[in-house]
């Protein structure tokens, strides 16, 4: 685990030393920023980062500006840490590409578990052609899905689009992006196909299909295994 290293960008250093105490009590790497132009100029420059722990509120530049840049360039996992829960707010980090909201106060431990959840959903490959998700088995070779053992039957949209959900678990995806992937950037029809592919989703995932969740406004993330 020495390999994988944390940003924490925080305006308050206590903050941070209690997030980089716990992190790297769990073995993490963490590298810190004290405002948000010094959290971009260590992205650029202190390697490669798997994840960013980001608060939202921060002198010369906030942590929404901080996630926009570095969106630009990078899919790597961004933590938001903000002082109160707005649904406007969350709404606006997840269409800049959040991944997670923390509201403080939080838990140290469960803020740890959160992390190593991001990290367990980013850092798992496909093996021998399969994405391996608890009941769920996708073939991506064979194209076919079993649940709990069972086969069952997609269609080849259907079949990418859960890809696309496994593969970015945890992430919230925008309508834009989802047709924008799994469509192609060349698909001009409407968005509310991608509405009746979830919902077609969701019954043939059976026990699953709660896993696909709604962000009312934006689009949808496909949850987290709860251990």
């Amino acid at each position: 685990m020495d390999s994988v290293k944390i940003l924490v960008v925080d305006d308050e250093s206590r903050m941070r030393k209690l997030i980089k105490d716990f992190l790297t009590k769990a073995g993490y790497t963490v590298v810190e920023a004290g405002d948000g132009e010094e959290a971009v100029s260590l992205f650029y420059s202190a390697g490669k980062f798997s994840l960013i722990i980001l608060d939202v509120m921060m002198p010369k530049l906030d942590g929404y500006g901080v996630a926009e840049e570095i969106r630009r360039v990078s899919e790597v996992p961004i933590m938001m840490l903000t002082a109160k829960s707005d649904e406007r707010d969350e709404l606006k980090g997840f269409s800049l590409g959040v991944d997670e909201y923390v509201t403080k106060p939080f838990s140290p431990k469960v803020l740890v578990a959160r992390v190593e959840a991001i990290l367990r959903r980013t850092s798992s490959k496909e093996d021998d052609g399969k994405v391996v998700d608890g009941g769920i088995e996708l073939d991506t070779t064979g194209h076919t899905l079993k649940v709990d053992g069972e086969l069952v039957e997609l269609s080849y949209k259907e079949f990418e689009l859960l890809h696309y959900f496994m593969t970015n678990q945890g992430v919230a995806l925008s309508r834009e992006k989802i047709l924008n992937n799994v469509w192609n950037y060349d698909y001009f029809g409407d968005a509310r196909t991608i509405d009746t592919h979830v919902k077609k989703l969701r019954s043939k995932l059976g026990p699953y299909g709660g896993r696909i969740k709604t962000i009312w406004g934006m689009g949808y993330k496909f949850d987290i295994k709860a251990e």
